[in-house]
């Protein structure tokens, strides 16, 4: 069985879209300055550090100042819990359209008069 202890806090920080664009940006480029990835969006820096700092509490990124830059930086395996979670729930809901799928060949809808 799969431990779900922080499904819920990684779905919560991935449910905003800002939070979304700095996990996919950080996939891309392994390792950037926060001001580099504030830069694309349109929202104060302080602002920014607030989406940061939700994903830094979910365990999805690690920030480390250096000198007067802090780098930002996805955590691997972060994901790994949360993925495990869709897997086993897509398995199960694959099952269950198969399983309508076979009784909607088997029991055809009435015609209309």
């Amino acid at each position: 069985m799969v431990k779900y202890s922080s499904v819920h806090t990684t779905f919560q920080a991935l449910s905003d879209p800002t939070r979304q664009a700095i996990v996919e940006r950080l996939a891309q480029v392994g390792e950037a300055p926060i001001s580099a990835l504030a830069a694309g969006h349109a929202m104060s820096l302080p602002g920014f550090l607030k989406h940061v700092r939700v994903l830094e509490d979910a365990g999805l990124v690690t920030t480390e100042k250096l000198g007067r830059v802090r780098r930002c930086r996805l955590v691997p395996g972060a994901l790994d819990e949360a993925q495990a979670w869709i897997r086993t729930h897509r398995a199960f809901w694959n099952a269950q359209m198969d399983s309508l799928d076979r009784y909607l060949e088997s029991n055809p809808p009435a015609e209309e008069p």
